[in-house]
């Protein structure tokens, strides 16, 4: 008898609890915020915007020919990243770098039918979509972080259109958002109303997280710092990203490192405080055909921190891969 009351009397409880957890974000003041801006006015002389799957894609492009890269930013991030290598390696071929859905200055969907757009699935339709958008058969997806995986799930869903990997610092053994149990909570209306307000804690850490990707934060200077938060003052970017944390899984990529076959470069910086060298140094090991390097003084973004390290290990890598066709 004592023991069902307990029972009741918790799941009372409980269920009190849940109710005042779920009530409290409808009672928040909620604010629209201000001075934000439209992708297109916050863009480069040199941006492009093109159509791919529905979704407007910022994007850059340099060179011409083959082979042709394309540049994956990580999360958070944006295809800013890669300025500091984009010229050297379209001296190879084709560059492409665009701002993943989400991301940088490509468009932030509120509203879909069908498909997730921030979804792992949709990530690698869109990069497909962009492939086929230019007439590339098969290129080399170069990915930091999180965009190592989306490189990785795309060679794993579509080999025939990729030649070889470039992974720097890949978010392979971690990451994926929050866990599945706690996913039905944040998608719940009170929490989809609380979410971007969470995000936009963002605003007052993101100098910090931008310094803790380097080894070395005093190489960034402040129009870095203006750029990389650029991204910031793009109308939506908060519930964009509360609604790509909600479509978060673990990439799940572990298990199937054997079926990556073609070659892959794996590099990551020695002071790497967001994805340990630890996990590329064995991803390395894992896979079939990978290389590796160690970039000495580089944190998490070792080919904006050290280029031409970088760019030398890359060289190195295409002279193997052509010797090998």
């Amino acid at each position: 008898m004592k023991h069902r009351v307990g029972c009741r009397f918790f799941l009372v409880a409980l269920v009190i609890g849940l109710a005042i957890l779920l009530t409290i974000p409808l009672l928040l003041p909620t604010t629209t915020m201000t001075g934000l801006y439209s992708p297109q006015d916050l863009a480069d002389p040199d941006s492009q915007f093109v159509d791919i799957n529905g979704t407007q894609v910022h994007l850059k492009t340099m060179g011409d020919g083959e082979p042709v890269f394309v540049l994956l930013h990580g999360f958070a991030s944006s295809l800013y990243t890669w300025q500091p290598v984009m010229e050297e390696l379209s001296q190879h071929g084709r560059v492409i770098a665009y701002d993943r859905t989400g991301f940088g200055l490509s468009e932030r969907p509120l509203t879909w039918e069908g498909q997730n757009p921030y979804g792992s699935e949709a990530q690698v339709d869109l990069l497909t979509g962009l492939l086929d958008h230019y007439g590339v058969e098969k290129a080399i997806l170069v990915g930091n972080s999180a965009g190592g995986t989306v490189a990785m799930q795309t060679a794993l869903a579509h080999p025939e259109r990729v030649s070889a990997l470039i992974l720097a610092d890949p978010a392979v053994y971690s990451g994926g958002g929050a866990p599945d149990w706690l996913k039905p909570l944040l998608g719940t209306p009170p929490m989809r109303r609380l979410g971007p307000l969470l995000t936009r804690t963002m605003l007052n850490r993101s100098s910090q997280l931008i310094k803790m990707a380097w080894h070395n934060p005093a190489l960034l200077s402040d129009e870095m710092i203006e750029n990389y938060k650029k991204p910031l003052q793009v109308e939506n970017w908060d519930k964009a990203l509360w609604e790509f944390t909600l479509a978060s899984r673990p990439p799940d990529l572990a298990e199937r490192l054997k079926e990556l076959t073609l070659p892959v470069l794996v590099i990551t910086g020695d002071d790497d405080r967001i994805v340990p060298p630890a996990d590329s140094i064995r991803l390395a090991g894992e896979l079939p055909n990978a290389d590796l390097e160690v970039i000495d003084e580089a944190g998490h973004v070792p080919h904006e921190e050290q280029p031409q390290a970088f760019l030398r290990e890359v060289n190195r890598f295409l002279q193997r891969i052509q010797t090998e066709e």
